[in-house]
């Protein structure tokens, strides 16, 4: 029955991974301290006072109370709660999916876009864009600015570690590092309507050779992801095979959150938002006196806080 099952939490190929794994087993370990003995007490209890002549269990019919067993059954889950707090407390700031990760290297930024129903991946540094395939260089960081053009959607490749909400109009951020050369599978990890089941993608993890190569591949499509590819993009579709993006028009990301914000989150005047919502922040750049790099300072977008 469970052959269909894959415990890839359990297979981490990355830093975050493993600590996420080592995470869940001592949680686990330390909460089988109860279970396990409940377990067993409740089957011999059940045979030790059985209905039977043959039982050599002492009758106390007034017996109500021993402070010794009082101590043991408060004692030991408070002492685990108190553990488990402290462990979540702290393994909650070293794993803060905001945070660089220590000696991974200068990060490779990637901004994710959620969508119905797939994924895509745009390389502002190399000017490409993919649908469903991510590539990023082994031992070496990813910096993922995630949001969605949809509805609520979760970011997650299992064997890298931490699943995490891609949200429209927000940004929430993420830093993983594959340190084994490998493909993974990457997922939606919360329902977002009739394409959700086919809504995975690839990551490959490569040697840096591997992935130059792999963005001159992408540099070689003849596709266009400017405004006229994103409308077609946008168009719901299920089951979608891996895309390439040749050119990708400047500071697209900021133009698809947008609409679901105002200017002041953007730190954008009103005219400025209006040029950014129609599709057009790269001429509005040029006609406010701003650079491309000016408007991608002022266009830093407000960030998901998650409880």
């Amino acid at each position: 029955m469970l052959s269909g099952c894959d415990a890839v939490l359990f297979d981490p190929k990355g830093p975050i991974g493993e600590s996420e794994k080592s995470l869940i087993l001592t949680a686990t370990y330390m909460m089988l301290v109860v279970v396990i003995p409940v377990i067993f007490m409740t089957l011999w209890f059940a045979w030790r006072y059985r209905d039977t002549k043959q039982s050599k269990a002492t009758y106390t019919p007034n017996w109500a109370h021993s402070t010794k067993i009082e101590v043991v059954v408060w004692g030991i889950p408070c002492l685990i709660i108190l553990s488990l707090g402290i462990l979540t407390w702290k393994s909650t700031h070293e794993l803060d999916p905001r945070a660089e990760i220590k000696n991974g290297g200068e990060p490779v930024e990637v901004q994710v876009v959620s969508m119905d129903w797939k994924w895509l991946f745009i390389y502002p540094e190399q000017g490409i864009a993919t649908i469903n395939e991510l590539a990023m260089p082994v031992d070496r960081q990813v910096r993922f600015h995630i949001t969605s053009d949809t509805v609520m959607n979760s970011f997650f490749v299992p064997q890298l570690g931490s699943q995490i909400y891609a949200m429209a109009g927000m940004e929430n951020r993420l830093h993983l590092i594959g340190d084994e050369v490998g493909i993974y599978d990457g997922i939606s990890a919360s329902y977002s309507g009739a394409g959700f089941a086919d809504m995975d993608f690839k990551a490959h993890v490569m040697s840096e050779d591997d992935f130059d190569a792999w963005i001159e591949k992408a540099r070689g499509s003849s596709k266009v992801l400017d405004d006229a590819g994103w409308k077609e993009l946008q168009k719901d579709s299920e089951d979608v095979a891996p895309t390439f993006y040749g050119q990708v028009k400047p500071h697209l990301y900021e133009q698809i959150m947008a609409p679901y914000m105002d200017g002041m989150e953007l730190g954008m005047s009103d005219e400025q938002m209006e040029h950014m919502k129609k599709g057009g922040m790269h001429h509005g750049n040029v006609e406010h006196g701003m650079s491309d790099h000016d408007a991608y300072a002022h266009a830093e977008p407000a960030m998901a806080t998650e409880e």
